[in-house]
């Protein structure tokens, strides 16, 4: 694989990476919303998915989503009988999102997006050298 192509593939993680955090950004936003409606369904985790997508040009396996889905945990249960959404018990449903979870995945997404700056970063440092070299 040249150098370039190395470029086209770390580009893709980052893509892919960018997506994720875009995911886990919105079940963090939603993380305590509760349903919009009384005996609605609050606001669902969403997980993201990824597949190998062959460039047939470059010869190259590239990194692309494949798909967000929804995630069909239970959802949370919390007691607040002062919640207009509560149930005749006085129990809120709550999104079924761990904050912790989705830190943790955010943390591992940043360390995957910034792996692939480097490898681009490094790749660009070679072209640069080499192209010094022939002058």
């Amino acid at each position: 694989m040249d150098l370039v192509n190395a470029i086209d593939v770390s580009s893709s993680g980052m893509k892919a990476q960018t997506a994720r955090i875009k995911v886990i950004s919105e079940n963090l936003a939603n993380s305590e919303s509760g349903a919009p409606v009384k005996g609605g369904d609050p606001y669902r985790r969403k997980t993201i998915g990824f597949k190998t997508v062959l460039d047939r040009v470059n010869g190259t396996q590239k990194v692309a989503v494949s798909g967000v889905s929804v995630d069909r945990s239970p959802f949370r249960i919390k007691f607040d009988p002062a919640n207009p959404v509560a149930d005749e018990k006085g129990y809120v449903e709550l999104p079924n999102v761990n904050a912790v979870i989705e830190m943790s995945d955010m943390r591992e997404a940043q360390r995957s997006y910034e792996a692939n700056l480097t490898v681009i970063e490094s790749s660009r440092g070679m072209i640069r050298s080499t192209l010094e070299l022939l002058k």
